[in-house]
């Protein structure tokens, strides 16, 4: 028999008098699943092995050994089987699980936050258990745990399925809860059975969403029961994985979320997911009118006045000083729609082609550098793709638990099931602790780096000539380079030991599966396009390209990123990354929008904002975006928003950026709109209204098309669906994609050219988008501004677990500000004795563009003479000291090097 026969190999036996055929292997549960026989389940969980310790599922097998009774979750289905689920032998059998359930469990059903979604409650109803027929000791009373901010735990309601920590070791990776103590003492605590809040326990509610019972209970769930709700299954709104959730809704408030089976997460949620992602919706400073500033104050406004105003103002600097004159900045938490409908406005009633989006401040050099390379600027993978069934993973600057938890959460898995995981960071980041191999290599040297370990591959024929020969060019420069990066040669300028660069490229070049994923500690440079480049040429010397497990994957930022850039709001291109320099394409887009257009390429974020203090850009749209924040050197951005004429924000909160408008428009955010957003993957997934808007506050593609109407440009569409399918009319590679098709699939991955194209889970398959891929001969170049006697400290910056970017949304959840309340700067022990500061010491931090105050987080994460600060917090915002110098290329800033001083604050 050959393996394919063997793998398509079926049984056929009866269940509860069906013939069921099913392939061999499967167990007896999922075969009568497969009938639509449901068996009763407490301790199972699909996405894991089975654990068979509830007893529940308990079935009959006709003629089998010790009375025939088996667990339909471990017990494989046979040829000849005759299994019986519901005779009085089994229900019996049943009973008496749940009566020894109930004699040690608290009966206050009325009370519990689970009442009506508990499943000891729907099986004890099924099968007529009311109160136990059991009596003596149990568990003791009065031991809930209330100190998570999230969550409540109460061991009286706990039956032991051991749901919770299977879920945290075996899918979060964490390990945090365990069984302790013994026999009527017995629960579930955090390890060394401290509580909640004084374990490594991060809060992402995984085992919260699997409890089958009210042991753990979210403490929103004190204000609803599951019946009150409905369920609406949407994406979630913070990073670039995508996560599919069901926000539970009741009389038009979202009051809790669940994870839900995505393509990227699997029924899994990180912090922000599960108890974050919804509470800023109807948070009470939600603005809700037009506002406009009169003699230094904001005053309301009726709509029909503010977007006169915006009309006439951006009107007349065009009149006068041209199209050119004005700007726009898009929104990458909104939907592909609304950016698609911004940009179609700016540059057809605003005549410009200067529109950008916060890519440009991430992940534009992945943008430049992989469509240069390869021909595409996207990950090349899918997050599954990329986790399972992979040898070995090469991590370069990205601090996956962290950025992006849920897939950090499978790295981790990934390295449980033996995969080896390869660690290229300058911070000793969580995952450093699960790798094989940890280069700790100094931040602004990856190019070095990369160049080294392609010399170690060369020199040591690991390299695939075979796939250079045929797939790629521009080998031989690049060859002709590398061979002066020297394993010594790098580990000097990267200060690692020359033995773990050998290392690390014998791990990833041997390997058959082997992904590259990066992030921000690659793009965030002054070489930052050179950076990306080098990931496409590593990728290349060992042929990992255009097939499974490999491949080389940016994890996109904010939860809309890639659509924002898919959707053309860029400077550079159209919709589709079609360039607007490239014949025939501006001619393309005049005739889809029946207007002139502008033919020159635009200026980027980075660019305008100059040019603003220049006096050359006069009005100014922000869409979504909080520069003040987000931006370096925010002395520099806010000269730029006072030096302009005319300067609109459209938000869903007054933020700091929102502070300098001349007028500011209330949107509406994901939850309350239809749409789509497009994850790192390339994964198109739909955004559902959830709740109507509050207020006064519009939807935001219609405030664009009114502003465009009254500039000239008349603009209309009835639906989100109606603006998909434009796109798909302008875009080759949305062509395939339309709301219906999103709704009856897992979403779609572009490039989609047709009705039944099924998308791409793999890019570059046989030929790259380019036609070869190009490898690029890349010379290391130090960062624009390295530490010396004034300034001694190489900082470098990044996000942390608990908030997300300007934290607009995630500070107006109270566990959030509880947990991450405050700025820090992590500092190495050696430094922080030396300077005599202490950790949480408040400090100061001088850098050439200005000071801020934070407090010291003493330890080993950097490196000696290495600080690292994340820019969430507005209290210490990093940004007013980084640096605006940027790639010459992508022209994005150099986020991850600048030089600073510290002194302790007295």
């Amino acid at each position: 028999m050959t393996a394919t026969e063997t793998a398509i190999a079926t049984v056929t036996l009866t269940i509860d008098g069906q013939s069921v055929t099913v392939p061999k292997g499967t167990t007896l549960l999922k075969a009568a699943a497969k009938a639509n026989i449901e068996i009763p389940t407490l301790c199972y969980l699909k996405e894991l092995a089975p654990d068979g310790s509830c007893r529940m599922c308990m079935v009959e097998v006709e003629g089998g050994r010790k009375g025939g009774l088996v667990t339909a979750c471990t017990e494989h289905a046979k040829d000849g089987m005759v299994i019986h689920t519901q005779n009085e032998k089994i229900r019996n059998s049943r009973r008496f699980v749940l009566d020894l359930l109930l004699s040690n469990h608290k009966l206050d059903c009325f009370k519990c936050p689970s009442n009506g979604d508990c499943k000891l409650q729907d099986y004890s109803l099924e099968y007529g258990l009311l109160e136990t027929s059991l009596h003596g000791r149990r568990q003791p009373a009065n031991q809930q745990d209330v100190t998570n901010p999230f969550f409540d735990y109460d061991p009286e309601k706990c039956i032991m399925c051991r749901r919770c920590s299977r879920v945290c070791q075996l899918r979060q990776g964490r390990d945090i809860i365990s069984i302790s103590h013994r026999g009527f003492d017995t629960k579930m605590l955090p390890c060394y059975g401290e509580d909640w809040d004084e374990s490594m326990c991060e809060s992402c509610g995984n085992c919260v969403s699997v409890c089958p019972t009210g042991a753990l209970s979210s403490k929103d769930q004190r204000h609803f029961r599951t019946w009150e709700t409905t369920k609406v299954r949407t994406t979630c709104p913070h990073c670039g994985t995508g996560c599919q959730v069901d926000l539970l809704v009741k009389n038009n408030t979202i009051v809790g979320a669940e994870p839900a089976n995505g393509a990227a997460n699997r029924n899994l949620l990180c912090v922000k997911g599960k108890f974050a992602s919804y509470k800023f919706v109807a948070s009470g400073d939600r603005l809700d009118t037009p506002l406009i500033k009169r003699n230094g104050q904001f005053e309301k406004a009726t709509w029909d006045e503010a977007l006169s105003l915006i009309a006439s103002r951006f009107g007349a600097l065009k009149a006068t000083y041209g199209g050119s004159s004005l700007a726009g900045f898009s929104c990458s938490r909104s939907t592909n729609e609304d950016n698609y409908v911004f940009q179609k406005m700016m540059r057809t009633a605003f005549g410009t082609n200067h529109v950008d989006n916060c890519a440009r401040v991430c992940h534009s050099a992945t943008v430049h550098g992989l469509a240069q390379t390869l021909g595409s600027g996207a990950m090349t993978n899918t997050i599954a793709d990329i986790t399972q069934d992979v040898d070995t993973i090469l991590l370069i600057g990205s601090n996956t638990t962290e950025a992006h938890p849920v897939i950090g959460s499978q790295i981790r898995q990934a390295v449980q099931n033996g995969t080896k995981l390869v660690v290229i960071d300058p911070r000793k980041i969580d995952l450093a602790r699960h790798a094989e191999l940890h280069v700790q290599a100094k931040a602004g040297t990856n190019v070095a780096l990369i160049n080294g370990l392609m010399h170690i591959i060369i020199e040591n024929g690991w390299a695939d000539d075979a796939f250079i020969a045929k797939r790629t060019e521009g080998f031989e420069e690049m060859k002709a380079l590398v061979a002066d990066y020297t394993p010594e040669k790098v580990a000097k300028i990267c200060e690692i030991d020359p033995a773990d660069l050998i290392k690390a490229a014998e791990l990833y070049a041997k390997a058959d599966k082997a992904p590259i994923i990066y992030c921000l500690g690659v793009t965030e440079h002054s070489t930052g396009t050179e950076g990306v480049m080098s990931m496409s040429n590593l990728a290349m010397l060992v042929g990992k390209l255009g097939r499974p497990g490999c491949g080389v994957n940016p994890l996109r930022g904010q939860n809309n990123v890639q659509g924002a850039c898919d959707m053309g709001c860029s400077p550079f291109d159209f919709p589709g990354y079609q360039k607007i320099n490239q014949p025939g394409v501006v001619e393309k887009f005049e005739r889809a929008w029946a207007t002139d257009l502008n033919p020159n390429v635009g200026l980027t974020s980075t660019q305008v904002l100059p040019a603003a203090i220049k006096g050359d850009i006069k009005g100014l749209y922000i869409f979504g975006e909080d520069p003040i924040v987000t931006d370096p050197d925010i002395s520099h951005v806010r000269k730029a928003l006072e030096n302009l004429d005319f300067l609109v924000v459209q938000e869903l909160f007054m933020t700091e950026t929102a502070e300098y408008a001349d007028v500011v428009l209330p949107g509406i955010s994901f939850a309350e709109k239809d749409g789509t957003f497009t994850n790192t993957e390339r994964r198109i997934q739909r955004v559902r209204q959830a709740v109507q808007p509050r207020g006064g506050a519009r939807e935001d593609y219609r405030i664009f098309c009114e502003v465009a109407t009254r500039m000239g440009y008349p603009m209309a569409y009835p639906s989100a669906s109606q603006i998909m399918d434009e796109i798909a009319s302008v875009v080759p590679t949305f062509a395939g994609v339309n709301f219906k098709r999103l709704e009856a699939i897992e979403g779609l991955q572009w490039p989609c050219r047709s009705q039944d194209d099924p998308g791409t889970p793999i890019m570059h398959v046989g030929e790259f988008s380019r036609g070869k891929g190009l490898f690029m001969a890349i010379p290391y170049k130090p960062a624009k501004e390295l530490p010396d006697d004034a300034y001694p400290y190489l900082l470098s910056t990044g996000r942390m677990l608990y908030h997300y970017n300007t934290r607009a949304m995630t500070k107006r959840t109270a566990g959030i500000n509880q947990l991450a309340p405050h700025s820090y700067i992590e500092m190495n022990t050696q430094n922080a004795n030396e300077m005599g500061i202490k950790d949480g010491d408040k400090v100061r931090v001088y850098s050439r563009r200005g000071t801020i105050e934070t407090y010291a987080a003493v330890g080993d994460q950097v490196l000696p003479d290495a600080v690292f600060m994340t820019f969430h917090f507005p209290d210490g915002n990093v940004n007013e000291i980084t640096n605006s110098v940027c790639d010459d290329i992508a022209i994005i800033p150099e986020y991850k090097v600048c030089a600073v001083a510290i002194e302790p604050v007295k």
